[in-house]
């Protein structure tokens, strides 16, 4: 493992056991993540980037979600073969996690204050009081007006900023070394969604961070992201520095991405560039390049995987005659 770098997913592998047997929906994702930097996970719904997050934290629905293969590394421990005990302590310890619905991450019975506090009290052994003071301060710390008073609160009587600003206090309580951000501003709407933005990149800058973002909205990978990881239909299709990326991007389906942002020359009314086709069913997944089967392009008849090597440095791109532009 690079000592440059927090985190090392390697060749990993995650798949789900259904009806139509054992399904792969994560197909040897390899990325690092740099201290100190913030790297985006950017693809569809359905591309597997939640999974690999859940796979990273050992969250997959039980019995059915297994880690077959590969190989995750956070600062020099195996994760994948730690204990459940020691995941209990990495995870809101050392890996903080970020979920998409605030909603559903906030236990509605509970009072705020008690949710925030119970982090400082299982990972730093406070006493009540102590905890809820800390967490009263981590309100404070997220921009909550009148922090005492959200302490009462349940999280319906919290706006969805609001609710997303303490699901970030849950995920910052103990000052991790990594946050893991699943979506975190997808549920609000555009000014809200960068005041949340803007404070988490304060945050990392004060408690040097590193950061995994995932979303599907290049906008918000171009703003905050230092390196991107483009994934398709479970694989990583593209990896580079976010300038690169964005500006010399070599593969089709990343190129198709880029295409679909509307800017501000874009006539009013103009119907938006799309993606042909439709993403296979995981069931139905080829093992050679999964774009070109999108397209319905003939390279789909061979069984050879594309090769995914670096082409220039910090570059990595599958190599695929049809879809990559080399």
């Amino acid at each position: 493992m690079s000592e440059e770098n927090l985190l090392e997913v390697d060749r990993l592998i995650t798949s789900f056991e259904t009806e139509r047997g054992l399904l792969r929906a994560v197909d040897q994702v390899s990325f690092s993540i740099p201290y100190g930097k913030t790297v985006g996970i950017v693809g569809e719904s359905g591309c597997g980037k939640s999974v690999t997050a859940m796979s990273i934290m050992r969250l997959l629905p039980q019995p059915s979600g297994k880690v077959l293969g590969g190989e995750i590394h956070f600062k020099g421990e195996d994760l994948l073969h730690a204990s459940d005990k020691r995941m209990r302590e990495v995870r809101g310890g050392e890996i903080g996690v970020i979920f998409q619905e605030p909603m559903i991450a906030l236990n509605p019975v509970h009072r705020i204050g008690r949710q925030v506090a119970e982090v400082f009290r299982v990972h730093k052994k406070m006493s009540k009081k102590d905890a809820w003071d800390a967490a009263t301060e981590m309100l404070a710390l997220l921009r909550i007006p009148a922090p005492e008073k959200r302490m009462m609160d349940y999280p319906h009587h919290l706006s969805g900023g609001m609710r997303q600003r303490v699901v970030i206090a849950l995920a910052l309580a103990c000052r991790p070394d990594l946050i893991v951000a699943d979506e975190p501003t997808t549920a609000l709407d555009v000014t809200v969604q960068a005041q949340i933005l803007d404070l988490l990149g304060q945050l990392q800058s004060e408690m040097d961070m590193s950061v995994m973002l995932i979303t599907h909205d290049l906008g918000v990978i171009a703003e905050t992201c230092d390196e991107v990881v483009v994934m398709y239909a479970g694989r990583v299709v593209e990896s580079a520095p976010v300038e690169e990326l964005f500006g010399s991007p070599l593969h089709a389906y990343t190129k198709a991405l880029l295409r679909s942002i509307p800017t501000l020359d874009t006539p009013p009314k103009s119907v938006l560039p799309t993606i042909p086709g439709t993403v296979a069913a995981l069931a139905d997944y080829t093992h050679d390049c999964r774009f070109c089967q999108r397209l319905g392009k003939k390279t789909v008849t061979t069984r050879e995987r594309p090769e995914f090597k670096e082409v220039q440095p910090g570059h990595r791109l599958e190599i695929c005659k049809e879809c990559s532009d080399l």
